[in-house]
């Protein structure tokens, strides 16, 4: 491939984590070798008392999220 022909690719992942609350080792685990520029994750179910940054191998990623409010479940994560 000529050099005026590399195209930039935006590496992504996605997980349904059913409760992240206890896979935060996991999803770094997970995510460090292949330093994503995006993660998503749907079914949080996350609360006011979570707050995680992620910095792996030097790369801090910004959250963005939505959890649901009044009810068990549900909550969407997304990690750039």
């Amino acid at each position: 491939m000529r050099e005026d022909q590399k195209t930039n690719q935006l590496k992504c992942m996605y997980t349904d984590a059913h409760s992240l609350g206890n896979k935060q080792e996991e999803l770094e685990f997970r995510a460090q070798p292949e330093s994503y520029d995006s993660i998503g994750i749907t079914e949080t179910w996350w609360h006011n008392s979570h707050d995680w940054r992620i910095v792996m191998d030097g790369k801090c990623y910004r959250l963005f999220r939505k959890d649901r409010q009044g009810r068990r479940g549900g909550g969407v994560k997304l990690y750039v």
